[in-house]
């Protein structure tokens, strides 16, 4: 019974020499990669306004200083991604990285911070996705603590298969995400061309 269940929820076990690496295409690799930082950007946004209200309407001119500060932080990001693939093309994660250029405590503090990073990035982002669901449908809103848990077990569930596996699952919503964004953008700058 829990075999079957097992193969139902994450699928056929993997061939040993299937799972060290998994190299993926850009495509899949930017889905996987950037869903972190496009957590942060949908719901982000929204922290920061809510925080600067409480300092009083006055304050909400330093959303754009901080857009900046963010903007400039992705950049940093995705520069240091872009030189870490270069230097690491079988592929080096934080601890790996870390270990080879500060030595091995740093190395522990990097891999550590990370795991401390996922967890907290996870929860947020489960509680940010409730919050967006039950406020388009406020009827579900009694159910808010049941649907921020089945969403942490269905990313853990697409995290026990692999990085491929979890690239092809995220590559829809990730650039449904950025798609929407970018009409949204596009929509905004005509309507301010326009006068609106």
């Amino acid at each position: 019974m829990w075999k079957y269940v097992k193969k139902v929820l994450i699928g056929k076990p993997l061939k040993t020499n299937n799972t060290g690496s998994q190299s993926l295409n850009i495509f899949k690799a930017l889905a996987l990669l950037s869903s972190d930082a496009l957590s942060s950007v949908a719901y982000g946004t929204e922290m920061i306004t809510t925080a600067l209200l409480a300092g009083g309407a006055a304050a909400l001119w330093l959303q754009l200083p901080i857009a900046g500060l963010v903007l400039i932080l992705l950049v940093a990001i995705a520069l240091s991604y872009v030189m870490i693939i270069r230097a690491y093309p079988s592929g080096g994660g934080a601890y790996a990285v870390a270990s080879q250029n500060w030595g091995h405590w740093i190395g522990l503090v990097a891999g550590g911070s990370l795991l401390v990073d996922y967890m907290l990035t996870v929860a947020v982002s489960a509680a940010s996705a409730t919050d967006a669901i039950s406020s388009a449908i406020p009827e579900i809103h009694n159910f808010s603590l049941l649907i921020s848990i089945a969403i942490v077990i269905l990313l853990m569930l697409m995290n026990l298969r692999g990085l491929r596996e979890s690239a092809n699952f995220l590559m829809v919503p990730v650039y449904f995400f950025v798609a929407a964004m970018i009409v949204m953008l596009l929509i905004g700058f005509v309507r301010l061309g326009l006068g609106h």
